[in-house]
């Protein structure tokens, strides 16, 4: 006989959490603040659904509440139920608790997708079938059910996702990076790192846990983990792990150096990517790859989609996308990635982030900035506070990268690298940096 459980945010997450739990024979209600599309496949299932309200969790009495991570654990259904002993779970640990193959996970502030991609690229060399998903791509409750032990699942997992873990243990975690990102939602940097430390909360000695040794908070976790802890370094020469020496990237396990690559071979440019494979280097390796395979990898892998995407070169203007910049760290990542001048596309929505830091380098290194959205006045300010004042604010998203585009030129780039969230104006940074690649392919 199935249980009673109540799904709260019928986003992506929570309709695959839905769709899991009521074809294993579980009551199903789904509930959201916002009236949904038809959901005449789940209705079939038997879910019922409550929209428009918060769900009264006394009088619906659930076995267990699973949340969608966009939604936060504050609101009062949950603070009701984890006062009244009813547990709270996400989508991420609903996945974990019914499959069978391993986990190998990856968090960090900025670098995961590009890390968890290439991940999934380098563990398919050893002929297994990898699935990758979670935080990026198809949610893991759509398929983890039917894997097997001979599987092997390549999670992105955010602070909201591992916010709600309970069990979830993956055998191989990394965390690449950590920088101001959603506070709005965590408070602070210590909530922020509690719960991105969650990745390896379960984890026991057979079990590795990479950090990345350049970041200080990262580095000071390694005596909390009980599994055995492994660095990548671009500034140190490390005794176990992967680093840079010289133009080598080496890598030094059980006393043993070997060189991967030149750091130049490495198809995918700029100093953060080199972190993000790094940090792929040693999940890599720990699950079976060789280091022919791990090389030939890193040379041809691209890059992902919405992240520093060349999408066009036209009138002597490189166009790139890179609407995955969601945050100033990751902004100022792109920025440094990149020696020529610039033409910047700034803003969306503030997710409590401070752009002083930002700012300053856009004084340093960026001719041009266009900004919009919900934190236009925001970034303005931080721009004139440093000094800069050549921006133009734009009220429709078409008309910052025609304003762009035009005030570009002959060896710029124009850069989509919004330090900001895409919800005041789009569903999704894909949303964003789609129209941004059909606006340029316009021009």
């Amino acid at each position: 006989m199935g249980q009673k459980v109540l799904v709260i945010g019928a986003a992506r997450s929570g309709l695959a959490s839905a769709e899991f739990l009521a074809k294993q024979g579980n009551q199903v209600i789904l509930t959201d603040m916002k009236q949904q599309e038809s959901m005449a496949d789940l209705a079939q299932l038997g879910v019922s659904f409550l929209w428009g309200v918060q769900p009264d969790v006394a009088s619906l009495a659930p076995d267990y509440i699973v949340m969608s991570p966009g939604v936060p654990l504050s609101i009062p259904p949950v603070v009701y139920a984890k006062a009244h002993n009813i547990p709270v779970i996400g989508e991420l640990e609903l996945a974990y608790r019914s499959c069978k193959a391993p986990f190998v996970a990856i968090t960090g502030t900025n670098g995961k997708t590009t890390t968890t991609t290439l991940t999934g690229e380098l563990l398919k060399k050893t002929g297994r079938n990898v699935f990758v998903g979670g935080n990026i791509g198809v949610p893991l409750a759509s398929y983890a059910a039917d894997l097997s032990q001979d599987d092997v699942v390549v999670a992105e997992v955010s602070s909201f996702q591992l916010e709600s873990i309970d069990t979830f243990a993956p055998h191989l975690a990394l965390m690449i990076n950590l920088t101001p990102d959603h506070l709005d939602r965590h408070g602070n940097m210590e909530n922020y790192l509690a719960c991105k430390a969650n990745i390896f909360a379960n984890q026991t000695e057979r079990d590795y846990l990479i950090l990345n040794y350049d970041d200080a908070a990262l580095r000071s976790l390694a005596g909390t983990s009980k599994g055995k802890v492994l660095f990548f370094s671009q500034k140190h020469i490390l005794e176990e792990g992967v680093y840079l020496d010289g133009q080598d990237v080496v890598l030094r396990l059980n006393g043993e150096s070997v060189v991967i690559c030149r750091e130049d071979e490495i198809a995918i440019k700029g100093k953060h990517n080199l972190e993000n494979a790094m940090g792929a280097i040693l999940l890599g390796y720990l699950s079976g790859v060789s280091v022919e395979d791990i090389r030939q990898v890193l040379m041809q892998f691209q890059g992902v989609a919405h992240r520093l995407e060349p999408v066009r070169s036209y009138n002597g203007v490189l166009y790139v996308n890179d609407s995955k910049g969601t945050n100033p760290d990751s902004t100022i990542k792109a920025i440094e990635a990149y020696d020529n001048p610039l033409v910047l596309i700034l803003g969306g929505l503030n997710k409590g982030s401070d752009f002083a830091q930002l700012a300053a380098l856009v004084k340093a290194r960026v001719r041009r900035v266009v900004v919009l959205g919900e934190a236009k006045d925001s970034i303005i300010q931080a721009l004139q506070q440093a000094g800069f004042d050549h921006y133009t604010a734009a009220d429709t998203f078409e008309e910052a990268v025609r304003v762009a585009a035009a005030q570009a030129e002959q060896g710029d780039v124009v850069l989509l690298s919004p330090a900001c969230a895409s919800w005041d104006m789009f569903k999704s940074y894909e949303e964003r940096g789609d129209l941004f690649k059909q606006i340029v392919n316009s021009l």
